[in-house]
């Protein structure tokens, strides 16, 4: 690890103040469990650490009739543990509760979470964020297991790693930033960018910005769920999420937002698989049907084809645990 300043600031102001106006020199430690690993690699080489910690402002989880505000640095835990996230946003506690184990929610942050870099092998390997060799994209034609099945036409195909924003965005959340220029807001969908140069970032975050809150309107009775496709039960990271937010009329969804996690670039909402859920009431047949138009506009690479049927299945379990409680 390259040897770093440290800063521990107590105001979002100061935090900013701190921030290098360029990627690289400075870098925010919130929970630390993505930084500390790309640090330890040199992927990660900052002049100055800013730790988020002493800023006591970004902890908090307050409701209000304006709906839910999760400040960045509160926890998984703190969040999956809300009483309100539980009781009017169940898809969103469900999402908090599985990611990684207990040591790593107990640290890790809502804001980071969010933020995290991907997980592409090829990235973590050095070969850039477009994971290319003298300009040759590696991905196309190497192992592409885990890489995007959407929006992957070039030159990225890494998959946004976040657990969190595709039921967010199922949700309509919207992202709080803070810089030098003061306060601004994004609806969380525009947030998530696809890069086109190793220069760019995958977020529309600056450089001298920090995350502050999200914020989440108020869930009005939605009913909601997220499922997840793992090679293995805790501790790692889905192939495929699905998330799913359904507003009833009765028995019969007025409306419906499905939203894909771990198929592309960014987090992938489906109106495939909303219009085949408008109107309708949920059954299996009606959740099948929903699950295969999902995956409808799916267009793999040459070692990833299973997760397109790892798409159908995660909408569909998604869907039935929406509306039923059912997987």
């Amino acid at each position: 690890m390259q040897p770093f300043e440290y800063a521990r600031p107590t105001t979002k102001e100061d935090v900013v103040m701190l921030l290098s106006a360029d990627w690289g020199e400075t870098e925010v430690l919130a929970g630390g469990t993505d930084l500390l690993d790309r640090t330890k690699d040199y992927l990660s080489t900052p002049k100055r650490v800013v730790s988020l910690q002493a800023v006591k402002e970004l902890r908090s989880i307050r409701s209000s009739a304006a709906g839910l505000s999760i400040g960045a640095t509160a926890t998984l835990t703190e969040l999956a543990a809300t009483l309100q996230v539980r009781r009017d946003y169940p898809g969103l506690a469900q999402a908090a509760a599985s990611i990684g184990g207990p040591q790593l929610r107990n640290v890790g942050t809502v804001g980071g979470e969010l933020c995290q870099r991907p997980r592409c092998w090829y990235y973590r390997a050095g070969y850039g964020l477009l994971a290319q060799d003298n300009g040759k994209p590696l991905v196309p034609d190497g192992d592409n297991r885990y890489h995007a099945i959407f929006g992957n036409s070039g030159p990225a195909y890494f998959v946004s790693p976040s657990m969190l924003a595709p039921i967010l965005i199922a949700f309509g959340a919207k992202i709080g930033l803070f810089g030098p220029a003061g306060a601004r807001e994004l609806p969380l969908d525009q947030f998530f960018v696809t890069p086109k140069s190793d220069q760019d970032r995958e977020h529309a975050l600056r450089p001298n910005e920090i995350v502050t809150e999200i914020v989440v309107p108020p869930a009005h009775g939605a009913k909601s769920a997220v499922y997840s496709v793992t090679q293995r039960e805790t501790l790692d990271w889905p192939l495929v999420q699905a998330a799913v937010v359904l507003a009833m009329e009765g028995k019969t969804v007025k409306s419906a937002r499905v939203v894909l996690g771990h198929v592309a670039p960014v987090p992938w909402p489906s109106p495939e698989a909303e219009q085949a859920l408008a109107g309708k009431t949920i059954s299996q047949a009606v959740a099948d049907e929903a699950g295969k138009a999902a995956a409808s506009k799916a267009t793999p690479l040459s070692k990833n084809r299973y997760k397109v049927q790892l798409t159908r299945v995660a909408a569909k379990r998604a869907i039935l645990r929406a509306a039923h409680g059912e997987a």
